[in-house]
């Protein structure tokens, strides 16, 4: 039997990236040795879905960010400079990265080391660490692709780009390591030569193909069947009322006007709208003001549990994370995606791309175009056609089971 570790950043959406988590579940339920690796924060979540966890101090991962600057007040130049600055520093801030390595070398110290480990594919600190420990390191929920040609970046990006590589070599000599798990052209990243999974299909990476390496393998994923009732909230809506969901997952929820604005929108045309705000502190005023922006009906929750809800909705209005993107395809539900930073931009540009629904921007916010966009989902049959059948193709690629297949491979190969 195999002994995987399982390292993610202290956060429960990297966990899921359409199927990181439950791949673990596979291979704990065929008997393999599952250990799971991160903060003190995920600790009851990953006890919850029972697996054994494992904390260590730091994982190199920058979170909470350091509070956002005014950048109303900062030069346009130097405001995207500092947007793509900060975004490099919650993945390769130096000092906390070389943390994350020696408590995952120390940890190997006391318990053994494993055979392989399954990363998130943002945690520096588990790719150094690997090579140090000489263990088969593998990427969950990202594709392995080329180096991105200089040329055709912008300077900001080229600027960036030569200060992590200047950054990840130093990680490097400070632990005597020629850094294998990384790509060694502009804008460096992680890079497993054994295997990258990702939880969707080729064609979700259509205009991308061209860059994508031979060891990115895309397993898909299908919809979960709930073991629990469903809330009361849900089964007292009669089962005839269509409904929509709103979430901007667990990080933006501060953005209230977009909420009732979403709300207002699935409302005009029939939907009930499901708000999900988070957890989040919110002011008991600003709450109150939300509230008062909402349409009669909606349902204002901190959380919905999504296999229960989407198979109720037409329409998912989000932010794109990777995980609520995956959640809407997987239950062929129509989207509009609204982004709000690092990779979101990219899963709504694939949702366009796959015409599962559409990629509207903060500005295309503001000036109304959600009750445009959701008014021609709806009278448009051809888009929940696309959706559905995309979902049969995710479906039969064999999600979780077949990611599971494939790290013993490579386990096994590299052995």
């Amino acid at each position: 039997m195999a002994n995987l570790w399982f390292v993610s950043a202290p956060l429960y959406s990297h966990t899921d990236w359409g199927g990181f988590l439950k791949t673990a579940q596979v291979l704990q339920s065929q008997g393999h040795n599952i250990t799971w690796i991160s903060e003190a924060p995920l600790a009851n979540a990953i006890a919850a879905n029972g697996l054994p966890f494992q904390e260590i101090k730091h994982t190199g991962w920058l979170w909470p960010p350091p509070p956002a600057p005014d950048l109303s007040q900062i030069p346009p130049q130097e405001a995207v400079m500092l947007r793509y600055r900060r975004a490099l520093d919650t993945w390769l801030s130096e000092d906390l990265v070389a943390k994350g390595v020696e408590a995952l070398i120390d940890l190997a110290d006391r318990i053994g080391k494993p055979d392989a480990m399954v990363i998130d594919p943002f945690l520096s600190a588990a790719a150094l660490a690997a090579e140090k420990l000489n263990v088969t390191m593998i990427v969950a929920g990202w594709p392995a692709q080329a180096n991105l040609d200089e040329n055709v970046m912008f300077p900001v990006q080229r600027d960036l780009s030569s200060d992590s590589q200047q950054r990840i070599q130093r990680l490097c000599d400070r632990f005597g390591l020629e850094g294998v798990n990384f790509s060694k052209g502009a804008a460096p990243s992680i890079i497993s030569p054994a295997l990258h999974i990702t939880y969707f299909t080729q064609q979700w990476y259509m205009n991308e193909a061209s860059n994508m390496l031979f060891q990115t393998k895309h397993v898909g994923g299908s919809a979960n069947l709930p073991e629990d009732p469903p809330p009361d909230w849900l089964t007292n809506i009669p089962a005839e009322q269509p409904l929509a969901l709103i979430t901007l997952g667990t990080i933006f929820s501060g953005d209230l006007g977009f909420f009732s604005w979403a709300a207002q929108a699935v409302a005009r045309v029939g939907l009930l709208p499901i708000v999900a705000i988070g957890w989040n502190p919110i002011a008991p005023e600003d709450k109150a003001q939300l509230k008062r922006a909402l349409p009669g009906g909606t349902r204002l929750l901190n959380w919905a549990p999504f296999d229960h809800v989407l198979p109720r909705c037409e329409l998912m209005i989000h932010h794109g994370g990777m995980g609520t993107t995956h959640r809407a395809i997987v239950h062929g539900v129509r989207q509009i995606v609204v982004p709000h930073a690092a990779d979101q931009r990219i899963q709504a540009r694939r949702v366009a791309d796959a015409k599962l629904g559409l990629n509207l921007s903060a500005h295309d916010v503001r000036q109304g175009m959600l009750s445009e966009g959701t008014k021609a989902l709806m009278e448009a049959d051809w888009v929940q056609e696309n959706c559905t059948r995309f979902a049969q193709q995710m479906a039969a690629l064999g999600g979780p089971a077949r990611a599971a297949e494939l790290i013993l491979q490579a386990v096994q190969l590299e052995a």
